[in-house]
C-alpha cells in the first residue's frame, strides 16, 4: 500500500495513481510482476517481436559474448514491434549481429548452430571478451582507492570530489543496454567485477579523505535492490560525522526500464522515505538517470515515477551516450531534453560512446557527435542547456569536444577538461588536429606540431593525495 508522508507528497502521488493505475488496484495492493528474460528466452521473445529464426540465432551468438537481459515492460511499452529491427529501443536492448566483428560472429554462430556445449561456448566467448577492452580508462589500475595501504574492494576514486561505490547486491539491471560500458560486470567473471558489501569501509574512506564531497552509488543498477539493502549502504554515511559529504548520487536506468520500482508497494514508499532521510541529514540526493530516448519517458507510469521521486525531494539528472541507431539524431536529443525539463528533470550530459564492448557498432565520429549536439542545442531553450557534451570519459578525465576552429592556420578540435584526474586540469582548454574519422581521445593527435598532449605523461598515475586540494 502507498503510505502518506507528513508533507503530503505521497498522498498526492496516490491521487495520481488513482488516475494512472486504478484505485482498486492500489486498494488491493496488487503489484506488477517483474519478469526478466535472458539469452535462453530469446525464442519465446521472438513471438512478441515477430523475429525470424535467423535473427534469433544471430542474437544467441552475440549474447553469448555480450550480456543480454530485458523485461516485459520494455518489450510491451517501449519497443514498437512494427519497426523492429530499426526501432531505437530494440537496438538499445537487444543484441545485434554487427556488435561482433565478422570473424568472431561467424565463430560464435557456428557454435550455436552446431549445438556446442555451454562450456565450449563460454570458452570461445571469454577469448573474444578479452579483445573488447572490458574495463576502459584505467578503471582497474588507476582508480583504485586504498585504506592504510590496502585496496578497498568495490570502490573507484578517479576525481578528487567523487567516490564511486558498487554494492554487490546491485550489480545487475532490470534490463541491459547493449552499449553499456560496464558490460564486464554482468558476464560472470569475478576478475572483471567491482562489488562490495562493506558499507563501513565506504563511510570510513569518506571520513579519511576530506576532499570527497560526493558519493555515487552505481552498478549495475542500485535500484534493483530493496530499499532496506540500499539503506545499509547509505545510513552509515548519514550517521557518521561527515561534514565534507554534501551529496549522495544513485545511478539508475530504472525510471526507464522498470518505473514500477518507484510507484508500487511498500518498498517504493520506503525509497521515498530514504530520500527524505537523506534530506533531513542535510545531504543532497540525486538520481543520475540514464535517459537515452524520449520514448522512455512517455508511459504514464514512468512520468508518475519521476513525479514521486521529485516530490520526495530528490533531483533527477539525466545523462546518456550518443549511440548510432538509437539517438544519433539532433531532433531526438532536442525532444528528449525538452521532455526531461517538462517533467522536472535536469539534462546533464551527452556522452561519447566509450571505447569498450560493441563500440564499433555504436560509435559515431566526434565531428558528427558535435554536429548532433549543436543542432539539438540550437533547438531548445536555456532551461535545457544545462546539458554538457559531447563528453568523452577517458583515462585523464571528462573531455568535452567544445568545437572545431581554425587556429594559426590549422583546423583543430577545441577540447576542454570538464573533470580531470588531476584537478588542476579542470576547465583547461587544449587542441587536437582535426580528424573527421576520430571517434575517441586516443585517436586524436596534438595540434601545432606538438609531440604529446600536456597530460599524457601524467595520465598513468593513479589518483594521489598530492593532486587533491581541500
Amino acid at each position: 500500500m502507498f503510505l502518506a508522508f507528513k508533507d503530503g507528497c505521497l498522498a498526492n502521488s496516490l491521487n495520481l495513481c488513482s488516475v494512472f493505475c486504478g484505485i482498486e488496484k492500489i486498494k488491493k495492493g496488487i503489484m506488477t510482476k517483474f519478469k526478466a528474460s535472458t539469452r535462453r528466452d530469446l525464442p519465446q521473445i521472438a513471438d512478441k517481436l515477430n523475429l525470424d529464426t535467423e535473427q534469433i540465432i544471430d542474437m544467441q551468438a552475440v549474447s553469448a559474448v555480450l550480456p543480454f537481459r530485458v523485461n516485459d515492460y520494455v518489450i510491451e511499452n517501449l519497443i514498437e514491434s512494427a519497426d523492429v529491427p530499426d526501432d531505437p529501443i530494440f537496438q538499445l536492448t537487444f543484441p545485434q549481429r554487427g556488435m561482433l566483428d565478422e570473424v568472431d560472429y561467424k565463430h560464435m554462430r557456428d557454435l550455436v548452430v552446431s549445438g556446442a556445449s555451454e562450456a565450449d561456448i563460454k570458452l570461445a566467448a571469454d577469448r573474444i571478451r578479452k579483445k573488447l577492452n572490458p574495463h576502459p580508462a584505467g578503471q582497474m589500475e588507476l582508480n583504485v582507492p586504498k585504506l592504510e595501504g590496502e585496496v578497498v574492494a568495490g570502490m573507484q576514486h578517479k576525481y578528487q570530489e567523487t567516490v564511486l561505490f558498487f554494492p554487490s547486491q546491485g550489480q545487475t539491471c532490470h534490463a541491459y543496454c547493449s552499449y553499456c560500458f560496464r558490460w564486464a560486470q554482468f558476464v560472470g567473471d569475478s576478475d572483471l567485477k567491482f562489488a562490495s558489501k562493506e558499507a563501513e569501509n565506504l563511510a570510513r574512506y569518506v571520513r579519511e579523505n576530506p576532499q570527497v564531497s560526493s558519493v555515487l552509488i552505481t552498478g549495475g543498477d542500485p535500484m534493483v535492490m530493496k530499499t532496506s539493502v540500499l539503506r545499509r549502504y547509505i545510513d552509515p554515511l548519514l550517521k557518521e560525522d561527515l561534514p565534507n559529504l554534501h551529496s549522495i548520487r544513485i545511478g539508475t536506468k530504472a525510471l526507464a526500464y522498470w518505473p514500477h520500482r518507484f510507484t508500487e508497494g511498500d518498498d517504493a514508499d520506503d525509497f521515498l522515505r530514504l530520500i527524505e532521510d537523506v534530506k533531513a541529514a542535510g545531504k543532497h540526493l540525486a538520481l543520475m538517470a540514464h535517459s537515452s530516448h524520449s520514448r522512455e519517458l512517455e508511459p504514464d507510469i514512468a512520468q508518475l515515477a519521476v513525479k514521486r521521486v521529485i516530490d520526495a525531494g530528490a533531483v533527477i539528472r539525466c545523462q546518456a551516450p550518443l549511440i548510432r541507431k538509437v539517438n544519433d539524431n539532433a531532433n531526438v536529443w532536442a525532444q528528449l531534453w525538452r521532455k526531461q525539463v517538462q517533467l522536472g528533470m535536469v539534462p546533464y550530459y551527452m556522452f561519447v560512446e566509450r571505447d569498450t564492448g560493441a563500440k564499433a557498432y555504436f560509435e559515431v565520429p566526434l565531428v558528427r557527435a558535435l554536429k548532433v549536439f549543436t543542432e539539438a542545442y540550437n533547438q531548445v531553450s536555456g532551461l535545457c542547456r544545462t546539458v554538457r557534451g559531447p563528453s568523452m570519459s577517458a583515462s585523464p578525465g571528462k573531455v568535452l569536444v567544445d568545437g572545431v576552429a581554425e587556429v594559426e592556420g590549422e583546423k583543430v578540435f577545441v577540447l576542454k577538461f570538464l573533470q580531470g584526474r588531476d584537478p588542476d586540469w579542470v576547465n583547461r582548454i587544449f587542441f587536437a588536429k582535426y580528424d573527421p574519422k576520430a571517434t575517441w581521445l586516443d585517436g586524436l593527435k596534438p595540434a601545432f606540431g606538438k609531440d604529446a598532449f600536456f597530460f599524457e605523461n601524467l595520465t598513468q598515475k593513479p589518483i594521489h593525495k598530492s593532486y587533491r586540494k581541500l
